[in-house]
């Protein structure tokens, strides 16, 4: 089985990003590698499991997701430790607008609305923000340099959310492999420019498509001091969800689309 994570939150995301495989021109204009990165965002349906590392505690966990135009929605599920089999989030963004639910054991429901954007998803370094936000689709867009990391060569993208955007952050730099288009490193910054998170791929693989992706990441959340290393362990492509999966309900179903 192929590796996958997803930054976008949703690492993402989830947090996980889905990239191609081809090469891209060695240099492009801020808008142009923006909107790159932002379609290849928006891949349809996939179902991902991975684990979450944070702290010496392992979490399992099970992303069903649906990602297209200007919405996203995604359904993370509690796999393993057996104790916590059935927990859950669902999120949603359309345009500008978020919503979703949290399901704790043994069966309480509770709503989420963007004042809670910024909390963190299932005890991880992770937001909400972090693996529901397509960052690349923000209004402000903006090449600041270029470094090497790794021995690839990235143009740092800089992406600044308009006013409709209602999201946590300030800004996002985005250090983007060109040649892969994957992104090695991402920072995000609150009001003030006080760095909040730091997104590091440690390991990139060839998904299930044929598409370069990170398959390791380590997320530190630099106020709270928390670190999670991710690491994906299944992707598929092309899964049919039904919309059912996608409300509060759903989040209770753990078992996998066929």
């Amino acid at each position: 089985m192929k590796s996958l994570v997803r930054f976008s939150l949703p690492l993402l995301a989830a947090v996980v990003v889905p990239l191609h495989a081809a090469d891209a021109p060695p240099s492009m204009s801020a808008s142009e590698l923006a909107a790159k990165m932002s379609a290849l965002q928006k891949d349809g349906s996939a179902l991902v499991k991975l684990k979450l590392d944070t702290g010496g505690s392992t979490t399992q966990v099970q992303i069903k997701q649906r990602r297209g135009g200007s919405s996203t929605e995604l359904v993370y599920q509690v796999l393993w430790p057996k104790d916590r089999m059935g927990e859950g989030v669902l999120l949603r963004k359309s345009g500008g607008s978020f919503s979703g639910a949290t399901r704790t054991l043994p069966d309480t429901i509770k709503n989420l609305d963007a004042g809670q954007l910024k909390d963190p998803l299932l005890g991880s370094a992770l937001s909400y923000a972090d693996v529901v936000e397509n960052f690349f689709d923000w209004d402000q867009q903006t090449i600041v340099s270029t470094e090497v990391v790794d021995r690839a060569t990235c143009q740092i993208l800089e992406s600044k959310p308009g006013k409709s955007d209602r999201s946590p952050y300030a800004a996002v730099r985005t250090w983007v492999d060109t040649r892969r288009l994957v992104p090695l490193k991402v920072e995000k910054y609150v009001s003030g420019g006080q760095p909040a998170r730091r997104i590091t791929t440690t390991r990139v693989v060839t998904d299930d498509m044929g598409r370069h992706i990170p398959a390791n990441l380590t997320i530190q959340n630099l106020q709270s001091g928390v670190t999670t290393e991710l690491d994906g362990s299944r992707l598929k492509h092309g899964v049919t969800f039904t919309d059912q999966d996608f409300t509060a309900e759903g989040i209770k179903n753990v078992s996998a689309p066929r």
